[in-house]
């Protein structure tokens, strides 16, 4: 049959999707996103086998049309003398031999595991390199380009953004730790500066009205991991997490409002966006926490700013988020959080949660009639919420008295 049909100008300008021959088998597949690889075919036995040999053009690594053309010939000779290319090929008898993503990327969990004291930092390492990185796992971590990466990130990119931007960048840190290893060499295609942030869309850009939300299976390991940073910006920022108030509820919290004892927050009516007083259930973790601040003469806010008698801004969550480089999530973002966990994962009545957001349920005849606000109810949630987030600080608190 014919061979070398093909020429570097007729693949670099062909766009539409299908197949090119360059003879004898050998074929240039153009998918419809425009990638182009190299692929095989034969039929033996009746049956029609096929082997990829790599993508055209693609990273340190490239399969130009020589380099295909030789792979087929090597492939032809194995057909030819009765053997099996799958098992015959010298790459692929190579390629045994070599180190594969998922195997990197336990090996990584497996070094860096001993820094992680909070369990749910680990598992949460686990699930997204065997979840959302799945598609690479069984790939070696020399053949993984930049295409591959795309193909596992963009099915969550947006839908799932937060999340998705972890996956990016454990699966660059188990590729450097590849590479570290000597397991593979070149650009490290899962790299987001001058790489990645040319193909994948802004993950910023949501519709008018919404707050960008971290996704509650992330929240765990945020939380974690903001435990461990110093300053009031930190802890008004956890407090908030953990009460799922308002920002400005929360920053212009003042010590008068805080009943320690009772584990109770009452936050006045001229502070609340419904203009009606709320009492917010403290957790065993918020208490914690409140008591670790220092109280400051002249000023009574739990928060306080730099500016004597006055409490911190919002800018100084938000500069909390920027600094452990959340770039898809809001601080408003976490009481959409705390609503999706108790939607999905408890079983607490909707009216619960709702209430626990200082949220208006029900029309003005329910709300007339239901004239208490659900405090143990909506302190049993707050505490499974603590729970959920940091289970090393959970702990029950009853209302005395």
């Amino acid at each position: 049959m014919p061979r070398n049909k093909l020429t570097n100008t007729q693949i670099a300008s062909a766009i539409k999707p299908g197949r090119l021959s360059d003879g004898d088998g050998l074929y240039l597949n153009i998918s419809k996103a425009g990638t182009k690889s190299w692929v095989f075919m034969w039929s033996r036995d009746g049956r029609r086998r096929e082997m990829g040999l790599g993508s055209f053009a693609t990273g340190t690594a490239t399969v130009s049309l020589a380099v295909a053309r030789r792979k087929a010939d090597e492939i032809r000779a194995i057909l030819g003398s009765g053997g099996d290319p799958f098992k015959d090929m010298a790459e692929r008898q190579a390629r045994t031999h070599r180190l594969s993503f998922g195997d990197a990327a336990d090996s990584l969990i497996e070094a860096m595991s001993p820094e992680w004291t909070n369990k749910k930092h680990l598992a949460q390492w686990e699930m997204t390199l065997r979840v959302y990185a799945k598609p690479l796992r069984s790939k070696s971590v020399d053949e993984i380009y930049v295409e591959d990466v795309l193909r596992t990130l963009k099915p969550i990119w947006l839908t799932k953004a937060e999340t998705a931007r972890r996956t990016r960048m454990r699966i660059e840190k188990v590729l450097d730790h590849a590479a570290a290893r000597g397991m593979r060499s070149g650009e490290n295609p899962a790299r987001w500066k001058g790489n990645l942030d040319h193909l994948l869309p802004s993950q910023g850009k949501l519709k008018k009205g919404h707050h960008a939300a971290l996704p509650y299976q992330d929240a765990p390991e945020f939380v974690s991991r903001l435990r461990t940073r110093e300053g009031i910006g930190a802890r008004a920022l956890e407090f908030v997490i953990l009460t799922a108030a308002r920002t400005g509820e929360a920053i212009a919290a003042q010590w008068g409002e805080i009943d320690l004892d009772a584990a109770v927050w009452t936050v006045p009516a001229e502070r609340m966006k419904a203009k009606r007083e709320h009492r917010v259930p403290l957790s065993r973790a918020a208490i914690s926490m409140l008591a670790t601040l220092p109280r400051l003469d002249g000023n009574p806010f739990v928060f306080p700013g730099q500016q004597l008698g006055k409490h911190i801004s919002n800018m100084t969550l938000s500069k909390q988020l920027k600094l452990m480089e959340v770039e898809s999530a809001t601080v408003h973002g976490f009481r959409s959080t705390f609503r999706d966990w108790a939607g999905e994962e408890t079983s607490f009545p909707r009216e619960v949660a709702e209430q626990a957001l200082a949220h208006s349920v029900g029309n003005a005849v329910e709300l007339a009639y239901r004239r208490g606000d659900a405090l143990e109810k909506r302190r049993a949630l707050m505490n499974a919420w603590t729970a959920f987030l940091a289970p090393e600080a959970a702990g029950v608190v009853k209302l005395h008295g």
